[in-house]
């Protein structure tokens, strides 16, 4: 699930925050291996339950941290909802004019209550940009239903790739709660299973993803 430029794509990848890297971690397809998919909703459920006991709502951000949120569901016993994927969207600016032009569609799916303190649930997270589109479409949808009563201050993903969202999330006043920390923890337990200048590569890159020179 761990692509690198030098065995998978010369080019690199442009991520969703519009930052390139000479890697990429592809969780989309954790559905299709359900053993790992149940153990990551049992720990990942388990961390949000102990940093964040209040929590009783889940949303999974479309597409990938649907199958998360509901296994991270199934292993807790909070609800899961989820979000529709408006595409081309990108920032909250795009999101209120998308909006504007969205029509009679929900852009949450699922049932919310009154009093409610929910968490938004992703694959990973790089600079936090398209969590806050997540968190506007749900907060635009809850008050569109006459909700009122009701937190969005939390986000749990799977693995944080570190690189601004933790420090992004503390100036915004949101819990961003992460299984895994890339640099701190992925990289030490997968570095066997990677070639030396796959690691070496991914490592130069975290360390300084701007000064980087794309070779």
């Amino acid at each position: 699930m761990v692509l690198t430029s030098i065995r998978d794509k010369p080019e690199g990848w442009t991520l969703h925050s519009g930052l390139w890297s000479p890697f990429y971690i592809q969780l989309r397809i954790l559905s299709s291996f359900p053993e790992t998919l149940e153990k990551i909703g049992r720990a990942l459920g388990a961390l949000v339950k102990e940093e964040a006991p209040h929590i009783n709502r889940l949303v999974g951000i479309a597409f990938a941290g649907i199958p998360i949120a509901t296994a991270m569901s199934l292993s807790t016993g909070i609800p899961a909802c989820h979000t529709r994927k408006i595409l081309g969207v990108k920032t909250e600016e795009e999101l209120r004019e998308a909006i504007s032009k969205y029509g009679q569609h929900s852009l949450l799916e699922g049932e919310v209550r009154d009093g409610d303190a929910i968490c938004l649930v992703d694959d990973l997270v790089t600079g936090m940009e398209s969590k806050l589109v997540a968190r506007g479409q749900v907060i635009e949808e809850l008050e569109k239903s006459g909700i009122t009563d009701f937190t969005v201050d939390d986000i749990a993903v799977v693995v944080d790739r570190q690189q601004g969202a933790r420090s992004r999330a503390k100036e915004l006043k949101i819990n961003l709660h992460s299984l895994i920390d890339l640099v701190d923890d992925g990289l030490p337990m997968i570095r066997n299973k990677m070639a030396p200048e796959e690691y070496k590569l991914v490592l130069d890159y975290l360390s300084n993803p701007n000064g980087f020179k794309k070779t």
